[in-house]
């Protein structure tokens, strides 16, 4: 597909690239990992934020197909050691909360809900757009709780529109704020939940419905 076609809007209101924005590594090789205490959010936000302002930038980015080290904090991607959900399907946008996230390209909204629990989505939308013909689903998890208010399954979102904000913790699901962008082609029976996140034994599979999602953030 060619992605440059369709001239997508910045989500975060403006472009992301190297002088505004930091990549950050939550990869087992990133060992200052080691001493945070990442159960605890205000620890694991002063860790986060601390780095963006260190540099003086306004976002943070990065995580898509990354192998992470931080899922351990939560139960919700642990079903047993030999299929531990750990490798990340979107890209993280780390900001502060109460940012404004805007559609990249006109849709109409496919589901909502708030995946509440200590390491999950929190709020969530997921668009859906017709990109000449074929669908496309986009993810927003770590929402503002606010945000789902009045919200209709089918209301249309026009390209450019702010209509979420990133969201603070614990109603984020208890995480340093940042948005959670994930593409997919199929929703796989979903409804205002999809996984973020696969094990290595279902990453194939997951490759093929989530594309990279930089094809729209387009940092560089």
């Amino acid at each position: 597909m060619n992605w440059k076609a369709y001239d997508f809007f910045p989500v975060m209101g403006t472009a992301l690239n190297r002088d505004n924005t930091l990549p950050l590594d939550f990869s087992p090789a990133n060992t200052f990992l080691e001493n945070v205490n990442l159960s605890d959010t205000s620890e694991f936000d002063q860790f986060v934020f601390e780095q963006l302002k260190g540099k003086g930038k306004q976002f943070g980015i990065g995580g898509y197909m990354e192998h992470r080290a931080i899922y351990r904090r939560s139960e919700v991607f642990a079903t047993d050691e030999a299929d531990f959900r750990n490798i990340h399907l979107g890209i993280d946008v780390w900001t502060e909360s109460g940012a404004p996230v805007y559609a990249p390209y006109t849709g109409k909204i496919h589901s909502f809900q708030d995946n509440a629990g200590f390491g999950n989505y929190g709020p969530t939308i997921i668009l859906e757009h017709d990109l000449d013909g074929t669908r496309l689903f986009s993810l927003y998890g770590h929402l503002a709780i606010t945000d789902l208010k009045g919200l209709q399954k089918g209301q249309e979102i026009q390209k450019g529109e702010a209509f979420c904000h990133v969201g603070p913790y614990p109603e984020n699901g208890d995480w340093p704020p940042h948005l959670h962008f994930q593409l997919m082609w199929d929703m796989m029976g979903n409804q205002g939940d999809f996984p973020g996140v696969a094990s290595k034994k279902d990453l194939a599979h997951y490759q093929r419905i989530c594309p990279d999602p930089n094809f729209i953030l387009q940092f560089e």
